[in-house]
């Protein structure tokens, strides 16, 4: 018996394009990949925050923003004279405070006649700094437990840093990152020099 010829719906098979389905995944994941590495490279290098206040001048300036370099304390711990943002106490609700590394975990911390002492032996500061006329609770020798680290702002009279209660030593965790770039304004863009 021979078949009518018509309509058959449904009955053609189609054909897959296997060539274009295999450029739609490889964009798919070429997308992906880079979404990943944009994400790292914000997450991680850049950061972007402002500067509040005067403490750090002259090396940074109140209203400058500056990136945060989040992805170099997991694999080093912040060194002497490195310039770090952290959140005081880990107080979320607050700013990110920008200030310089001058005790690390194990050190004793002292300001004696203005001076910054460390282990004993005065710091060796990064730059010229004016004598401390107030060292607070640094009149008497700091003992940093093995997660604290003790800063100062750069313009010493004119900082709210370790001296003082509210801030006291920074713990670890509490860390953001290492500043490292100043992208505004315009003409202090550049590395940041400690």
């Amino acid at each position: 018996m021979r078949r009518k010829s018509g309509l058959h719906f449904g009955r053609e098979k189609k054909k897959v394009n296997i060539p274009i389905i295999k450029e739609v995944v490889t964009w798919i994941i070429e997308i992906a990949i880079v979404l990943g590495i944009a994400f790292v490279f914000v997450y991680y290098i850049g950061l972007r925050t402002s500067v509040v206040g005067q403490s750090m001048m002259p090396v940074l300036t109140n209203k400058q923003e500056i990136l945060i370099n989040r992805f170099i304390y997991l694999l080093t711990d912040p060194k002497p004279n490195d310039i770090i943002v952290f959140l005081p106490n880990g107080n979320e609700k607050s700013h990110y405070y920008v200030k310089r590394v001058v005790g690390t975990p194990g050190d004793t911390v002292q300001i004696k006649e203005g001076i910054v002492f460390v282990n004993g032996e005065p710091f060796e500061e990064a730059g010229e700094m004016d004598a401390i006329l107030d060292a607070e609770l640094a009149a008497e020798e700091i003992i940093l437990a093995e997660d604290e680290y003790f800063v100062l702002g750069d313009n010493r009279n004119n900082s709210e840093d370790s001296r003082y209660a509210n801030i006291g030593n920074v713990k670890k965790q509490h860390i953001i990152g290492k500043a490292w770039f100043i992208v505004s304004p315009y003409e202090d863009f550049g590395f940041l020099k400690n």
